[in-house]
């Protein structure tokens, strides 16, 4: 007696065939890689913004620190034969806006290359601290503290570069306001910042 060959059940119908289901998991398989790839994308550009946010805030912090390291260092090893501070306002107009260094070559370099070339005064400083207050995509206000100290030739001595008397250390804390110019973090005006007592 043969025996029968076992039946091949059927598909019911309406259900979809084997080949149908294999290019629906595809199709699945391509999406779920898809939104995978977006998602990391989506995190790493959100992981650039903040770096890129990091960077200019740290810019702005290293702008304002040079800014009032340059500012406020001077003395008569800079003077030249016309009695004027080259190097001083070469360093500080390189940290400032055109508008700013226009002000600054007309008020704040006279007083300064006066000082130096009648008085013999020199002025050094220290930074404190500096922070970042606000800032935006083209603009930033930050906030310094700084120490410095002027110098002027020992009385007793005037001839002799090495022997300074200086004069008591104050203390300066400024709000500097900076703007981003061509990818450069510029000092663009400053003022003293009031403590509650007024000063």
């Amino acid at each position: 007696m043969t025996s029968a060959a076992a039946p091949v059940p059927e598909e019911p119908r309406g259900a979809p065939n084997g080949r149908f289901r294999i290019v629906l998991l595809g199709v699945l398989v391509v999406a779920l890689l898809a939104s995978a790839g977006a998602l990391v994308w989506l995190l790493a550009q959100r992981q650039g913004d903040a770096g890129g946010a990091q960077s200019e805030r740290d810019a702005v912090l290293r702008q304002t620190e040079q800014f009032v390291l340059r500012l406020n260092t001077y003395g008569p090893d800079g003077l030249d034969a016309q009695k004027h501070l080259p190097d001083y306002q070469k360093q500080v107009t390189a940290v400032i806006t055109p508008k700013f260094a226009a002000d600054f070559e007309k008020s704040g370099l006279p007083i300064a290359e006066q000082t130096v070339a009648q008085a013999g005064y020199a002025r050094s400083v220290k930074v404190y601290g500096v922070g970042v207050e606000s800032i935006d995509a083209d603009s930033a206000t930050a906030i310094v503290a700084a120490g410095f100290t002027g110098s002027y030739p020992d009385p007793q001595h005037p001839k002799d570069a090495s022997k300074r008397v200086d004069s008591d250390a104050d203390v300066l804390r400024w709000q500097v306001d900076l703007v981003l110019s061509d990818g450069t973090w510029l000092v663009d005006d400053y003022a003293p910042v009031k403590t509650e007592d007024g000063q």
